[in-house]
């Protein structure tokens, strides 16, 4: 028993010295750490956000979001943003890409007006960027699109053909090394989006991979390989892409969930037609037949008459979101207020239909 308090006693003055130190916080209990719930920004899908766990991506930490070109990255970090912005947050757009468009994501949510972009030249200045706003402490999400497109200095100095071998692998494992402790006391979330690339012999197994070295592999606690897996026609005119989402990598919560989810080219995620899909699963709305309805409230005839009508009433759409993210066991987040013209005209048609991809579309 002497021996354990003199060990307590030579613990508690190491303790103070660190903490003398280092600081409040260099070492600390971790049940009495402060804010041991993840902290979480919603991404605009209800679908999504219960894969995910947690309720959406977690702050103070790394998320990767790859795929595809055309599948709908750049469109969920919009969102992201977008639900950002509505919590009173603060965002900024690393457009590394030099092809954000404003008006498309205004029409996903994106309050344009004070969103922080920058379109840096190499990849040193976006990395530097990046570390600068993550350090400042008042910026809630930090896009960067995409490491794939990052070009270090030393490319741009050269000459076409010249060869750097894991140049930019090496600048992303150095970036994340000294960001990974500053995005964790700062509690921003970082999203990187990413392309992928084809290994070159691969016979068996999956010959896909994203550029940029393993260290954001690493680093990201959250990693989203989302999908185009069908088109959505009015017609013979698409207007529109079902995406599937699959949580590859979750350190906050069990991995391997997925979710599905239509990106309409008018208005980004239909938000209406994920809440029907995932309420209709969760059997909150139920389906009979063609019919929707909730309890004693006919939501129409036909999943788009269903949408529609959820877009004329807010309220209702607003309740049955509360419902299920209650019954997912997350936090209920507001629901966007459409524009009275864009609840009363949508641009979607009402006869949109699934179709599979055509050659060229599965190409893409």
């Amino acid at each position: 028993m002497e021996e354990k308090d003199g060990r307590l006693k030579a613990l508690e003055v190491t303790l103070s010295q660190l903490t003398k130190r280092y600081g409040d916080g260099a070492v600390m209990k971790l049940g009495s750490a402060p804010g041991m719930d993840v902290e979480i920004i919603p991404t605009g899908s209800t679908g999504l956000d219960i894969a995910l766990g947690v309720g959406g991506i977690p702050r103070g930490r790394v998320s990767e979001i790859f795929g595809p070109e055309g599948s709908g990255k750049t469109t969920l970090c919009q969102h992201i943003i977008a639900e950002a912005q509505r919590d009173g947050g603060i965002a900024a757009f690393i457009d590394v890409e030099h092809v954000l468009d404003p008006t498309y994501a205004a029409k996903c949510g994106v309050n344009v007006e004070e969103l922080l972009i920058s379109q840096p030249d190499t990849a040193e200045q976006a990395l530097e960027i990046t570390e600068a706003l993550v350090r400042s402490g008042a910026v809630d999400v930090v896009v960067v699109d995409s490491v794939a497109a990052l070009v270090p200095r030393a490319e741009i100095e050269g000459e076409m053909g010249d060869q750097h071998v894991a140049l930019q692998a090496r600048l992303m494992s150095q970036a994340l090394r000294k960001l990974t402790g500053a995005i964790k006391r700062s509690r921003t979330a970082v999203v990187f989006t990413n392309q992928l690339r084809m290994k070159v012999g691969v016979l068996f197994g999956n010959p896909e991979t994203t550029p940029g070295g393993r260290a954001l592999k690493f680093y990201s606690s959250v990693r989203l390989d989302i999908r185009r897996v069908q088109s959505i026609k009015a017609g013979t005119e698409v207007i529109g892409n079902r995406t599937r989402v699959r949580v590859k990598k979750n350190k906050v919560a069990p991995p391997f969930k997925v979710a599905e989810f239509d990106i309409m080219y008018d208005e980004g995620i239909s938000r209406e037609g994920d809440l029907i899909d995932t309420a209709v699963d969760m059997g909150l709305v139920e389906k009979r037949g063609a019919y929707y309805s909730y309890g004693e409230e006919k939501l129409g005839q036909g999943r788009e008459n269903a949408k529609a009508f959820l877009r004329e009433n807010p309220e209702l759409a607003r309740e049955i979101s509360d419902k299920v993210r209650e019954a997912a066991g997350l936090a209920p987040v507001p629901w966007p207020a459409r524009p009275a013209t864009e609840r009363s005209g949508s641009t979607t048609p009402r006869s949109a239909v699934y179709a599979e991809p055509s050659v060229e579309e599965a190409e893409d």
